[in-house]
């Protein structure tokens, strides 16, 4: 599905970014990760070259021009144009009512989730102009969709994000450089499973039974696993979505349907 494309990755962690970036490779890119910490990084170098693919990862502050500018550079020099962006670096400013978070924790949030993003695309676009194409795939929350107590200030930096992209595909699309949003809910990984274990305890019931709650106002009856969400915003990344640009794809296991 991607053949001959450049792909770079910002905010691989073990969850989604992981998933992304070895499901990209597995599809035939050339893989660029970036994160702050290497070591999930350097993890999935190694599965991903063990398995006749390429990759690297650098480590990289989205929120620093110059450290955005080494990475890119560096992917440039080593794989070529970059022709696919996946936006996925984020900080969350901690559950509080939107009122009562702290502002540099809410500015922190901005930073890394939008202009952290624009920063990252600012860099990769005219490597894309040279390219002829290109595609960017920004990752949204569904706390955009359905407001949830205490995820305010972090839903605030993503609607920011969401709004920037509609722009960007104004903007880009003459190039022939598409700009989407793929909109995640729950997602079954690492972190959401620290979540039931945590919340389990707290309650004092089964992980399972609290899996099984969450799970149940999908449609599908689970909660989508992280991997096959990065499916999902492959597909955007691809040539199957040549016409997308500008769009919202809900990739939520039906939890929540726009009308």
């Amino acid at each position: 599905m991607l053949d001959g494309e450049v792909v770079l990755i910002t905010g691989v962690g073990p969850g989604l970014g992981a998933k992304l970036a070895a499901r990209a490779a597995a599809e035939g890119a050339k893989v660029v990760m970036a994160a702050r910490s290497t070591e999930v990084m350097e993890q999935e170098t190694a599965k991903i070259t063990a398995a006749g693919g390429e990759a690297f990862g650098l480590s990289c502050d989205v929120r620093k021009p110059e450290e955005v500018s080494r990475l890119v550079d560096a992917a440039v020099e080593r794989f070529g144009p970059i022709t696919g962006l996946v936006n996925s670096a984020f900080g969350h400013p901690g559950f509080a009512a939107l009122l009562d978070a702290p502002e540099k924790a809410l500015r922190r949030s901005m930073d890394i989730i939008l202009f952290g993003a624009l920063n990252v695309t600012r860099a990769v676009v005219p490597h894309m102009k040279a390219a002829g194409r290109g595609s960017i795939v920004n990752i949204g929350t569904m706390a955009t969709r359905k407001p949830m107590l205490g995820d305010g200030g972090y839903a605030l930096a993503k609607a920011a994000m969401g709004s920037a992209t509609r722009s960007l595909a104004v903007e880009l699309g003459e190039h022939g450089i598409r700009a989407n949003q793929a909109v995640l809910g729950w997602l079954d990984g690492p972190g959401v499973r620290y979540f039931l274990r945590m919340t389990g305890e707290q309650r004092g019931i089964a992980e399972q039974e609290v899996y099984d709650e969450i799970a149940a106002r999908n449609p599908l009856g689970r909660i989508p696993p992280d991997e096959a969400c990065a499916g999902a915003v492959l597909f955007l990344l691809s040539r199957y979505a040549s016409e997308i640009t500008g769009a919202t794809l809900d990739v939520n296991g039906g939890e929540y349907m726009p009308s």
